[in-house]
Parts: C-alpha cells; structure tokens; sequence
C-alpha cells in the first residue's frame, strides 16, 4: 500500500499518514520505492524555511499541507525508461513516502528528476545516484551517507566560502546550535584548517558532548555568551535562526563581527529576524549556488574530487561521536518526527527509518 506522510505547514507539530494513489507511467518515468531515510534537524530546517525556500515544491501535497523532504535510498520498482531497470537502487532527495515518481534524464552518475515542477527548484535537489544493490550495502556507510553528506556538504561550502575570503580577517568563527550536525560538520573542517578559533555556542545540556567531538577551540552556553572572553574580529554562522541569539551576537560585537552568515532554522520555534542590528547585515547561506559556482570554477570532476576527501577524512571520525538508531514502520517514522522537532533526538544519535 502506497502512502505519504503530510504535516500541516501552518502547524509542524501536526502530521499524519494518507493513502496514495500510484499513477500510470508514462514514457521516461520511473517508480521509486523509498527503502529508508534519514531525519535530522536539518529536514526540520526544510519545513521551516518551506515556503521561502520552495522546500515544499519539490513534492507537492493536498492543500495546506507538505511531505518534508528527506535524503535516503529507493529501489525502481517500476520503470518506463529505457536506461533505468527496475531493482536498480538510487540515493537521492526524496519526500516522507513510500514512493516517488520521477522523470528521469539519465546522467552521469545516476539520472536527475526533470519533471515540469521542479524545474525551477535548485538542481543540486534533483540528482539522482546509483548505489550499490541492497544486499552489498552493509557496511554502515549507506547510513552514515544518509545523515551526514547532505549536511557536511554544507558545511563543505561554508568553509571553502571562508577560507576564498581570507575568513574577513576574522580571530574567532563562532557557531551557533554547535552540537548540529550541519555545525559538526563545519567546525571539523574550520579545525583542520587551522588559523581563526572556533567557538562552538550551544546548550547547557550540550557542552559535554560538544566539547567531546574536539573540534571547537571554545565552547561557549548561550547564557554565558555575553561575558565570554571570545577574540575579535569574529564570523558568526547561524544555524539556529533564532533572533535573540542572532541579536544578542550582533550586540556585543557590532563593527567587530567581520560577517554575519545565515544558515538554518534549528531553534524552529524561536522568533527569526532581528531588525536593524549593529554592525554588518546578516547574509542567508543557500549551498546550491554555491556548489553551482565552484562547479563552473573548478571544472569536470573538480567539485567533486574536492568534496569527496573532505568527506571520506569526515566519515572516518564519524561513528566516533555518533551512534545510529534504526526504526521501522509508521509507528516509528511518526515517533521520530515528533522526538526530532521537539528536539529530543539527542546530538549524539543519528535516525534511520524503513518504510
């Protein structure tokens, strides 16, 4: 039986399963059905900024509602296309459902999804990789993949954003929500690079874990921060997107803060935006341009030889600091939603659902 799971966009806190109805193929589409999934902060992120961000057009839903995007795995279960077979496995971009239907342009690597309504959405969203069949797939990587690449990736571009403007002569990196895996991920890279501190800000009930990972030269609680011996210049990244925090930064610094970088929504309830602030106006973050920028800079294979050694030293640390959790069925997808928005999903677990 097909279904989707729909959260209501006006209130995140309210979702529920439907039965779906599987359409006829047509030429050139492929069936998809969803193996697993991984569910983060950062999908929290994609429903908050869903509007804004067009995050909701990528799966349309039934009027007032979305399928929050995730990354995971699929097998094709059906396929009207010449070059994709059926039982072949994709990793991808794909809605809280059992299945997805695409249509498929076949690429290098995969194929991408080139159907009429996401042709105006980012297309860093609409590839498609193949994968290994399930049954050689056992080795932990797929779920390591799954809840760290399309996050580090961001802090992959964050980092090479910083270091092509000499990190505005900033002393200090300080990033909120740190025990983020999306912060994670950034503060590794910032640590190999050297130069510049990095301040992780974080949560009473985080430091111990934060401070654990050794990445952060400092690790600094929100209430503490206004008295803090953190060195200027400084760089803020926000991935909490909460305008206290962001006002309190901007505060205490004002011509001191070198940049201000927005980047997600981890504090999802917390009122965003600040209004005039001192020193330099927050600038949003969006990788996708990113990664279209130093695809063109860098050439065939480029972007990606790059990234790939930052992930591959990345991934080798990971199972260090995080431990996955796997869940199965409705039951469990619904729990997880609900722990992960209400943010009771611990920084140190990582969440894997099968449909």
């Amino acid at each position: 039986m097909a279904w989707d799971f729909l959260v209501a966009k006006s209130n995140l806190r309210q979702g529920e399963f439907r039965d779906a109805t599987l359409p006829e193929l047509s030429d050139g589409e492929v069936r998809l059905a969803v193996e697993s999934f991984a569910l983060t902060a950062n999908n929290i992120t994609y429903a908050v900024f869903g509007e804004m961000m067009r995050y909701w057009d990528f799966f349309p839903a039934a009027e007032g509602f979305g399928r929050v995007p995730v990354w995971g795995f699929a097998t094709v279960e059906a396929s009207h296309h010449p070059d994709i077979a059926v039982g072949q496995r994709f990793y991808g971009y794909y809605p809280m459902s059992s299945h997805l239907t695409v249509q498929a342009r076949k690429t290098r690597s995969g194929f991408a999804d080139v159907a009429a309504h996401r042709q105006h959405l980012a297309v860093v969203y609409n590839q498609y990789a193949a994968v290994e069949a399930a049954v050689e797939a056992d080795d932990g990587l797929e779920a390591l993949r799954a809840l760290l690449q399309p996050l580090f990736i961001t802090g992959f571009l964050i980092d090479d954003f910083l270091d092509e403007h000499a990190m505005f002569g900033a002393r200090s990196i300080i990033l909120s929500s740190a025990s983020s895996k999306t912060a994670i991920g950034l503060a590794f890279l910032l640590k190999q690079r050297g130069g510049a501190k990095v301040v992780g800000l974080t949560s009473a009930r985080n430091v111990a874990f934060v401070e654990a990972l050794g990445f952060y030269d400092q690790v600094v609680t929100y209430d503490a921060f206004p008295t803090a011996p953190i060195e200027t210049p400084a760089v803020f990244v926000d991935f909490a997107g909460d305008a206290g925090v962001l006002g309190a930064v901007h505060g205490r610094f004002g011509e001191d803060l070198a940049y201000s970088c927005l980047v997600g929504g981890t504090h999802w309830e917390a009122e965003r935006g600040a209004g005039d602030l001192p020193g330099p106006k927050p600038i949003l973050f969006f990788a996708p341009d990113r990664v279209k920028k130093r695809q063109e800079d860098w050439g065939p294979g480029g972007f990606e030889t790059r990234y790939g050694a930052a992930w591959s030293a990345f991934v080798a640390d990971a199972t260090r600091w995080l431990k996955v959790e796997t869940g199965h069925g409705h039951e469990a997808i619904a729990a997880t939603y609900s722990a992960v928005l209400e943010g009771r999903a611990g920084p140190e677990t990582g969440c894997i659902l099968r449909t």
